[in-house]
């Protein structure tokens, strides 16, 4: 059974920065994209970052040059490295990975991910 448990959340000031990690159980897909994505309070679940199990990487233009998504394939774990926040990074983020094999142009989409985390919530104030 696949596991994802997000933690790092937490209260931080704008130009402040957080780490969220992702730690997965049961998750033995090697040739797949991993992500990050958010959820703000009436808004649509986005994608924020994806990483591919090869390294490659993508980013959402909102988040480009602020945060980066990166893995510990031996510790089975997936980060996000968020700087320079800002009021519009609140959300509650959720870790997601899939079973299928997608094509670069949907590891934004959340309905192509298999498996999520609880989610965990992140807070800038101004």
């Amino acid at each position: 059974q696949v596991q994802l448990v997000e933690s790092g959340g937490g209260s931080v000031q704008s130009g402040g920065s957080l780490r969220l990690s992702c730690a997965a159980s049961g998750y033995t897909y090697s040739n797949h994209w991993k992500g990050w994505f958010r959820q703000a309070p009436g808004e649509e679940r986005e994608g924020v970052a994806a990483i591919h199990n090869d390294g490659r990487t993508t980013y959402g233009d909102s988040v480009k040059d602020r945060f980066t998504i990166s893995q510990d394939n031996v510790k089975n774990t997936l980060y996000l490295q968020m700087n320079n926040v800002k009021p519009e990074d609140t959300a509650m983020y959720y870790c997601a990975a899939t079973k299928t094999i997608l094509p670069s142009y949907r590891a934004y989409d959340p309905t192509a991910y298999d498996y999520w985390g609880q989610g965990t919530q992140v807070t800038v104030s101004s």
